[in-house]
């Protein structure tokens, strides 16, 4: 769910130091929101307010009830760092809202509590708005706060639903995590069940198109968001447990084939990238390592070129947080490499370079380890 959701998305706010973000298909259901409520809801609670109010208002609703979903995730997020869980951002998009967490939860208990703060938190807004709509006197107010509050005990109850990765799937892995003793386990069952509820989600949704039932693509698409999520997180507990305790030193490449900065293209690619097949290669010069030049860099080049272009013209040069330690878990190489977008890592020992550990190298490890 991490990779796209983050992409199209832009920073309006920093609240207890998160980052609050809203993706571009934020604004979509802005609008739909603001027009249905400007044109149908509130015409029909408060008929004798100008249209202009039925605008303004419509408007109102929609900016609260997604400040509701910002306050559903600051309540996951502020539980998160009561147990040290860094806070990524917040992102408001089509489907709501997610907190990007970097870690897991330290133990069933913490993952119990962060998961259960977000529909306690919509729960209390629901009965503060309730309050209101029971004290306000204006007919357009009253039909404001009455929207707000249903909406948000909706948005409680809708999260319980144990359908992993939504809060009540939290729970439930929670639950089962703290039974069998077992985290990855836990994830899988959870993420399993959660690939189900979305399921139904989905046959639901289209039985209700063919039926006439209202909403019946919204379930659709919730439920297709939900089945994707679902996977992604079962494929996840599968890798790290594949990769569970699992060190550099086990999977890179030891015997590394280097290329001469001074070599021209056409000869890197008809006596290297050819011959061994590999994605890319460390650059040398007088036994100092440059850099690495790929596919990529290669690509870059008009193929005319390649005869008088220079590896050490394309390579990108080396830096050392591109490095890693023999003894670093395989795990966190993989996470480094996806946040830098590198295709490979270069190993190292007392500053000597001793291996390479790539994806390619991971994905493989784990196509024949993995269960």
């Amino acid at each position: 769910m991490n990779g796209a959701l983050f992409q199209g998305s832009w920073k309006i706010t920093t609240i207890m130091g998160i980052p609050i973000r809203i993706h571009f298909s934020w604004l979509i259901v802005f609008g739909l929101i603001t027009w249905s409520l400007s044109t149908y809801y509130f015409p029909k609670a408060a008929p004798e307010l100008p249209a202009a109010s039925y605008w303004i208002k419509g408007a109102i609703a929609a900016f609260l009830l997604f400040a509701s979903v910002a306050f559903h995730e600051l309540a996951h997020s502020y539980i998160a760092k009561k147990y040290r869980i860094s806070i990524i951002s917040i992102t408001l998009f089509i489907f709501g809202g997610v907190a990007q967490m970097k870690g897991e939860p330290p133990h069933p208990k913490a993952e119990f509590r962060i998961a259960i703060a977000g529909p306690l938190s919509s729960f209390f807004l629901s009965g503060l708005f309730f309050l209101l709509y029971i004290n306000t006197v204006g007919a357009g107010t009253k039909a404001l706060f009455s929207y707000l509050a249903q909406l948000n005990f909706i948005l409680g109850t809708f999260n319980l639903i144990p359908g992993f990765p939504m809060d009540g799937g939290r729970v439930l892995r929670s639950i089962i995590w703290k039974r069998t003793k077992d985290y990855f386990y836990a994830t899988r069952k959870a993420s399993s069940f959660g690939q189900k509820i979305a399921l139904f989600f989905i046959f639901f949704g289209l039985f209700s198109i063919f039926t006439g039932f209202p909403g019946g693509l919204w379930l659709m698409l919730i439920g297709w968001f939900l089945y994707t999520a679902a996977q992604a997180s079962y494929q996840q507990a599968t890798l790290q447990e594949t990769l569970s305790g699992i060190k550099v030193k086990d999977i890179m490449v030891r015997d590394i084939v280097t290329l001469s900065s001074s070599i021209a293209i056409d000869e890197a690619v008809d006596s290297y990238f050819l011959r061994y097949g590999y994605g890319g290669f460390p650059v040398v010069e007088d036994g100092k390592f440059l850099g690495i030049i790929t596919l990529k860099e290669v690509k870059d080049v008009p193929r005319e070129d390649w005869g008088k272009v220079k590896v050490s013209d394309v390579l990108v040069p080396h830096n050392k947080k591109w490095e890693v330690s023999p003894e670093v878990d395989t795990m966190k190489a993989l996470e480094l490499m996806i946040n830098e977008d590198k295709g490979r890592l270069v190993v190292t020992e007392k500053d000597s370079i001793i291996g390479l550990i790539t994806r390619n190298g991971i994905a493989r490890y784990v196509q024949i380890m993995g269960r």
